[in-house]
């Protein structure tokens, strides 16, 4: 801060100070007449004192600095700056506790954070699983749908068609069926560069046949349904194919089924077979396979047989497919006949055939009312024409 100062004059402004005091107050006239201090001028007029020329004193000023602040002893400096032993522990005990606290609670706020993001990525992942259309449980469980029916299809194809019949399937069904059992020598596999499923005796009609062949897989290659699994896009049709074409086959058909009637009727004539009354009606109409009506003729020569029923058709089977099994035993009081044949007895002469009248499959097994019988089945496609009815 700048401070100005008056300072008193020196020695030699002392000097001047007295000339000026020891002059007269009053100014004498050119004619040495005496002017008082308020002079008169020329024209007569008094002039006043204190309208004489201003002061051309010169005033001295000096810079003053502030005052600097008393001075300490540098022990004392550092005896004021240096803290105690005390202090020093309790400020370090303190800091450390501190950032073990901001630590813990950094973890414990990111912890918190990542429990949140996985339960909030979570929470999404359901809500989007039940809402999502083909996702989640809807998407699993209509996967895990078509892997079923290909599966019960692939079983049926391994079980019921015959083991030297050829199978036209695409390729993933045909990779299933291979997982079946089925050697790839029977396999037709249908890709877009194939023309049809001729030379297959059986054609697995899947969504992806269905749409490469259209109207002409049903039509033209494979008229008949042997039974079908599932449903929608999933839904997979085992078709005999007609190596005539389906006109022919349909004329074959209808042949075949008359065949199976007539000989149903002299069946029924026979004294020596007894049959249930479902059996009796569905021998009447034809819908017994032509290999179980040849061979109930044969046994009918040699023992009192029994039919308890004939094996229904496979799921959506069309009209006159046959029924390729049957449960038959031995009969007591039929034609003097004085004792039941056993079924082993039944079962050795059934194997002792030859194709295409050596059954697939011979059970023994009880039915619900306690008779115990010997389930005979063919195999699939029936043959047509085996009863002299070629068509």
């Amino acid at each position: 801060m700048l401070q100005v100062v008056l300072e008193p004059s020196s020695a030699g402004d002392e000097a001047s100070d007295r000339e000026l005091a020891d002059q007269p107050d009053s100014t004498s006239a050119a004619d040495g007449t005496v002017v008082p201090g308020d002079a008169a001028a020329a024209d007569g007029t008094v002039v006043p004192e204190d309208a004489a020329v201003a002061d051309d004193t010169v005033v001295l000023a000096r810079t003053v600095l502030p005052p600097a602040p008393p001075s300490r002893p540098p022990g004392a400096v550092r005896a004021a700056e240096l803290p105690s032993w005390p202090q020093v522990l309790a400020t370090t005990l303190r800091l450390w506790a501190q950032r073990r606290l901001a630590r813990a609670r950094w973890r414990w706020i990111i912890a918190v954070v990542l429990v949140a993001i996985v339960l909030g990525a979570a929470a999404i992942t359901v809500a989007l699983s039940r809402n999502a259309p083909g996702r989640g449980e809807a998407g699993n469980g209509a996967l895990g749908a078509a892997a079923s029916v290909r599966s019960q299809a692939a079983t049926w194809v391994a079980q019921q068609v015959a083991a030297d019949a050829i199978v036209a399937c695409d390729p993933a069904m045909c990779s299933v069926l291979q997982g079946k059992g089925i050697p790839a020598s029977r396999l037709l596999v249908l890709q877009s560069g194939n023309a049809d499923p001729l030379g297959s005796e059986v054609v697995m009609a899947t969504a992806a046949v269905r749409s490469q062949f259209g109207s002409r897989l049903a039509s033209v290659y494979a008229p008949e349904v042997l039974v079908s699994f599932g449903a929608g896009s999933a839904r997979i049709v085992i078709r005999a194919v007609a190596p005539e074409g389906g006109a022919a086959y349909r004329a074959a058909l209808h042949a075949d089924v008359q065949a199976r009637m007539a000989v149903g009727q002299q069946l029924l004539a026979n004294s020596r077979l007894h049959a249930s009354a479902t059996a009796r009606r569905q021998l009447a109409a034809g819908e017994v396979d032509a290999r179980l009506l040849t061979t109930l003729a044969t046994l009918a020569t040699l023992y009192p047989i029994d039919v308890a029923g004939f094996g229904g058709p496979g799921a959506h089977a069309s009209a006159g497919v046959p029924l390729r099994s049957a449960d038959i035993s031995g009969a007591t009081g039929v034609a003097n006949a004085r004792s039941a044949v056993s079924l082993s007895s039944l079962k050795g002469f059934l194997l002792a055939q030859r194709a295409p009248y050596l059954p697939a499959e011979m059970d023994t097994m009880r039915l619900a009312t306690g008779q115990a019988v010997l389930r005979v089945e063919f195999t699939a496609p029936s043959p047509l024409g085996l009863l002299g009815t070629d068509g």
